[in-house]
């Protein structure tokens, strides 16, 4: 089995009270909120915070202001033409595909769980089949649950017991990722009547003969406090038990002598082969830190967990065997290796390296299976290679893909089993999955969504450059366009970007996306530092303390755009989506001359507030603390809604938020939007666009979805001077 996880400015204090200082108007402007005289002092730095009032987002006034907002957002969004357009093309593009298939589960009796949506339905039903080739069958559709409720819902997570007889569903209503368990008989396709709620980090884990499985609960309270989500805790369920007699296994209440925070989400997972369960103690750090005990001890009173990796191991995956545990490390390996140690007795540092760190690449992935150990490779974060050894360490080779690849899934069943799978796919090129077949040496063609043609797509071209940064390192930047544009300046150019958590952005197929190049503009990708396109070092380069190389290698990469003749500032639009509203936001704050429109969705616009919000204490490794001077000054620096300057002619702004939100807290984007209102001179549209029946897009229906990108895509276009989409009327 294998589990898988989840630079500094120093401003004096007359400095930062100068670029913050609020002028006094004596009436706001229409439709503007009122800013109120509050100050604090924090890490010896007076801000001005005159929205902090906003936080109380059941304030009616709050509540009010938000929703003329949205009312006023979308009625401007929906004169643009040619936003119809769009998404008519999208659900064109939908059409062509009989089924779309997503979040496969294989169990060890090779029956696959698998979410289906059909071109004419909102959301993925859940079906079951034997084999690859077996028989379809509907187990559950949540488009039919609690139809009185009048929510929507849909399942973000699926759970089959080893022999396939049992599945876990993970429900939520309206994307709050609130979710509540279900339990499924798979033989007569029945809900069982077991209901376990404030499931939102649940990850079910079934013991081997399917008698019970482990998952996480969180307290009980109000889903907007600052405290909800800590001292979650692990539980036992038995099929057919009342949920709240469900025995309490590991939390900071059963181990206190474990180094559990409150704001720490404990995980459990059993492997039934090496016969032991695996604690983990889960924040954002991607380096595991992880306790084992063996199965047996499941029986006694409590459980005594004995280490098996700290976050010092640098370890970001691993694998085990009945024997021996295999550790994707970056330690000692920025760009990582695969090292292997006794299981009973590790020794991490000691571990026998069986794939060394590559000299070029990044190593990204690795499965076992019983005839072979498969990796991944890639290069700057966009061209990916598939490597497969023999269990012995023998005749490693680079296997050649049925087409070149920017991005490669691995999947396997385990070291048990033969079976190896990869989904590739790239820039222009659709997901396929495939079976490798190592006796003959051929991929074998299992993908389960059903094949479309994107003629519209064929005469594109690919530019991988690297462009040097404010400090002169170089970045990557992927350039997508229609063969033939010319290089005169005058292109619109939509620039995506997250830099955070060591995520590398990878090529990916959007139909939807791709529509910004069909109408002649240019389709950049920024892989800035805090990703992990160039490995563990890049990740750590864009984090705390360091966080201003990410919107410093966003501002270089759109003056490379501009000195080539690609585009020009009145052209470029940034868009950035959750963590990567830090990035866009701070690209523009810093330099607002150098784009003409900026594009946050459910963005984290003031993170220095972020440890009063749920989801906040959690993110403390990759962003800092307030309780530590250093990071604090890091996180004011790093704070878009601190950083606006009142009378600065600001690009034209669409903020979006999700009121249910659980990971970025609605009145974050809405005080940046409510400043930005304020503070600019440009006289360029700002809109706060609210989706009161969503939060942080996990969950979105199809329409939500086209709806969603036909806003950026419009939206980017008008402001950018696409002469085929202006608005109706001024």
């Amino acid at each position: 089995m294998k589990f898988s996880r989840a630079h500094l400015l120093l401003l004096c204090t007359l400095l930062f009270q100068q670029l913050i200082a609020i002028p006094v108007h004596s009436a706001p402007p229409a439709g503007a909120a009122p800013a109120t005289p509050f100050r604090e002092t924090v890490c010896d730095t007076t801000i001005r915070d005159p929205y902090r009032y906003m936080e109380e987002l059941r304030d009616p006034r709050v509540a009010s202001w938000m929703k003329e907002q949205a009312a006023h957002a979308r009625t401007v969004l929906n004169s643009i033409n040619g936003r119809e357009e769009l998404i008519s093309s999208m659900f064109e593009f939908d059409r062509r595909k009989q089924a779309k298939v997503y979040n496969l589960s294989i169990t060890e009796s090779n029956r696959y769980f698998y979410l289906k949506r059909l071109p004419d339905e909102e959301t993925g039903k859940l079906y079951y089949r034997d084999g690859f080739s077996g028989k379809e069958h509907l187990l559950f559709d949540p488009a039919a649950y609690r139809p009185e409720s009048g929510a929507r819902f849909t399942v973000n997570r699926i759970a089959p017991s080893d022999d396939g007889s049992l599945v876990v569903v993970s429900v939520a209503a309206d994307g709050s990722e609130n979710a509540e368990l279900r339990l499924i008989d798979v033989r007569s396709g029945k809900l069982l009547p077991d209901v376990i709620d404030r499931c939102r980090f649940a990850s079910p884990s079934w013991l081997p003969d399917g008698s019970a499985f482990f998952y996480n609960r969180m307290q009980k309270g109000d889903l907007l406090s600052a405290d909800i989500q800590k001292n979650s805790a692990i539980y036992l369920h038995r099929p057919g038990t009342d949920p709240q007699q469900d025995r309490e296994i590991f939390s900071r209440a059963t181990h206190p002598d474990l180094p559990l925070r409150p704001e720490d989400i404990p995980g459990l997972h059993v492997d039934r082969h090496s016969g032991y369960m695996f604690a983990f103690i889960h924040n954002v750090d991607p380096r595991l830190h992880v306790y084992y005990a063996p199965l047996s001890q499941l029986d006694s009173s409590r459980i005594s967990w004995k280490p098996l990796l700290k976050p010092s191991d640098n370890v970001h995956d691993f694998e085990v065997t009945d024997r021996d545990i295999y550790i994707y490390t970056a330690r000692n390996a920025p760009n990582f290796s695969v090292r292997k140690t006794s299981l009973a007795s590790p020794d991490i540092e000691n571990a026998e390296t069986v794939i060394a760190e590559p000299d070029n690449g990044v190593l990204t992935s690795f499965a076992l299976t019983s005839e072979g150990l498969y990796s991944t490779i890639s290069l700057n974060g966009v061209q990916a290679e598939l490597h497969r050894m023999n269990p012995d360490g023998s005749d490693r080779r680079r296997l050649h893909l049925p087409f070149p690849a920017g991005t490669i899934r691995l999947q396997s069943r385990g070291f048990s089993f033969s079976d190896a799978w990869v989904v590739i796919a790239g820039w222009t090129s659709d997901y396929k999955r495939y079976r490798y077949d190592a006796a003959q040496e051929r991929f074998l063609d299992e993908t389960l969504s059903s094949p479309a043609a994107y003629p519209e797509y064929d005469n594109l071209v690919i530019e991988e450059v690297m462009v040097p940064s404010h400090d002169g390192v170089q970045v990557p930047l992927s350039l997508i366009y229609q063969k033939g544009l010319e290089r005169d300046g005058g292109n619109p150019l939509l620039m995506y970007g997250y830099g955070a958590y060591g995520n590398a952005i990878t090529p990916f197929f959007s139909p939807g996306l791709l529509l910004w190049t069909h109408h002649g503009g240019v389709l950049a990708v920024a892989h800035v530092r805090g990703g992990g396109e160039l490995g563990d070092a890049w990740h750590r380069a864009g984090m705390k303390t360091r966080k201003r190389n990410s919107w410093m290698d966003m501002i270089a990469l759109a003056h490379y755009t501009v000195e080539n003749g690609y585009t020009s500032p009145e052209h470029i639009a940034v868009n950035g989506a959750s963590a990567g509203g830090i990035l866009v936001g701070r690209a523009v704050t810093e330099r607002p001359d150098l784009f003409a429109a900026v594009i946050s969705r459910v963005g984290a616009m003031n993170p220095l507030r972020g440890e009063t919000t749920p989801n906040g204490p959690v993110n403390i490794p990759e962003f800092g603390t307030v309780s530590d001077p250093e990071e604090c000054r890091a996180l004011i620096d790093m704070d878009p809604y601190l950083n606006l300057r009142y009378g600065v002619r600001y690009p034209a702004a669409l903020i979006t938020a999700g009121i249910n939100d659980p990971r970025v807290i609605a009145w974050q984007p809405a005080k940046f939007a409510a400043r930005l209102q304020a503070a600019t001179t440009s006289q360029k549209p700002v809109l706060l666009s609210v989706d009161f029946q969503s939060g942080h897009g996990i969950g979105n229906a199809r329409t939500q979805q086209f709806e969603q990108l036909a806003d950026v895509l419009s939206f980017a276009f008008w402001q950018t001077g696409h002469r085929g989409f202006q608005p109706e009327r001024p």
